[in-house]
This record gives C-alpha cells, structure tokens and sequence, in this order.
C-alpha cells in the first residue's frame, strides 16, 4: 500500500497527482491511498508527516519505505522495490 499524504493548497501534491494515477495503473497490484492532512490530521501526525507530499509505503500496516515531496523517480524506483512487499499488504 501506498499512502500519499497531502493537501488541496500544495502545488508539488497537484503536481504529482497524475504521476500517482500513472503509478497505480501501471503498478495494478499495489493500492493507492490518498489522505488530505488538513482533513485527518491525526492520521498524519501518527505517521510523523511533517512535509507534503509525503509518500509512505506499507507491508502488513507496517512502514517499508517513504518519500517526502514530489520526487516521482524516487517514489517509483521504492514501489518498484518494494511492489512484491507492498503488493502482499
């Protein structure tokens, strides 16, 4: 599972928004989870996010690998990594 965490008011998270539907169509296997910080800001607090956007991948509700801001090469080369672990979520 991948959990990007952003917010309706950060350029780099629009930005990366269609790079991210780009990912989930080509990587079928893994989930794609989207979590506006401004609207579960719990949520991201538990997963110490301090910047957006913040890409963190998950095996078994557990965290593998992350990647803060809109690094598209990054975040497909961890996914690409991780696809079998993250895909066994």
């Amino acid at each position: 599972m991948v959990i990007d965490f952003s917010a309706s008011w950060c350029g780099p998270c629009k930005f990366m928004e269609p790079v991210l539907n780009g990912m989930a169509a080509k990587f079928t296997e893994v989930q794609f989870v989207k979590l506006d910080v401004d609207e579960l800001p719990d949520v991201a607090q538990e997963f110490g996010v301090q910047g957006m956007p913040t890409f963190v991948l998950l095996k078994k509700g557990k965290e593998v690998d992350r990647v803060v801001g809109a690094q598209k090469n990054d975040l497909e080369k961890k996914i690409e990594k991780h696809r079998d672990l993250v895909a066994a979520t």
